[in-house]
């Protein structure tokens, strides 16, 4: 069977580097699970590293002509393998909610979705490792105080402790992207429970961070901010100012006053 070509409809640059994809099968610890998925898999040239880990693989590719290829190529990924969107699909369920990692080249057009149904899924997946789009990657590892720290920032590093770990030059793909690539890392935290309720923590930080040029002062009116909030210093702060601790101390305050 002849390559797969790359469909530029669901994002897709195969690596052609086998290193770098050697490298990023090695960003996975091996702790505290015994299955990864690798999402997007193509024509398996990350797969091929994660088979040969002490560590049951499965893929999950939307893709048929790559269903197809890998089925040939990869006999020892026989009915690891689900044609299936990982978007739309219960893998939770698939593997009878036991841990898993997972781990992929992402599709870029797609990358920020995944990371949101990971968060999604956070009780059983403690980690998830692979490359984005450079920025992507970036973003999520980003600290507070700088333009590129955002939602995605607060709320993944909320559960996990997200690493950069390298850069990927665009020429090791085919067709090459437009952009540079980096790989990253997110292991769960220990403790990962929020002190609050999880939903009001999560649109405290998206109702900051849509109006990030303004105070939380001013950003939070639509949350009708409690009377004994009105003097907090921490509302002259834009969100941006503002680490995983602070946003859920103001989760926390609003709960208490019922708001």
């Amino acid at each position: 069977m002849e390559k797969v070509r790359a469909k530029k409809h669901l994002g897709q640059h195969f690596l052609i580097d086998e290193n770098i994809a050697k490298r990023i099968a090695d960003t996975l610890t091996m702790e505290k699970y015994t299955k990864v998925l690798e999402i997007g898999p193509g024509m398996g040239v990350l797969t091929k590293y994660l088979l040969d880990k002490p560590i049951e693989t499965f893929v999950i590719e939307i893709d048929k002509e790559s269903v197809e290829y890998l089925g040939k190529h990869y006999p020892k990924l026989h009915h690891h393998i689900f044609s299936e969107d990982f978007l739309r699909y219960d893998i939770v369920e698939a593997f009878n909610k036991e841990q898993f990692a997972i781990i992929g080249n992402f599709p870029y057009n797609i990358s920020t979705q995944i990371v949101f149904k990971v968060l999604e899924f956070r009780d059983y997946i403690p980690e998830f490792s692979g490359m984005f789009q450079k920025e992507v990657a970036e973003r999520i590892c980003e600290r507070k105080g700088t333009k590129a720290y955002g939602i995605l920032s607060v709320l993944t590093q909320a559960f996990y402790e997200p690493e950069y770990l390298f850069t990927v030059s665009e020429h090791v793909f085919n067709p090459p992207p437009k952009v540079k690539s980096g790989v990253m890392r997110m292991i769960r935290k220990e403790n990962y429970q929020l002190p609050c309720s999880e939903k009001k923590f999560f649109t405290v930080v998206k109702t900051a961070f849509n109006q990030r040029r303004k105070t939380l002062r001013n950003s939070l009116k639509s949350l009708n901010l409690p009377e004994e909030m009105k003097d907090d210093e921490i509302l002259n702060l834009r969100p941006e100012q503002l680490d995983v601790n602070d946003f859920i101390y103001i989760t926390q305050k609003l709960e208490a006053n019922g708001v």
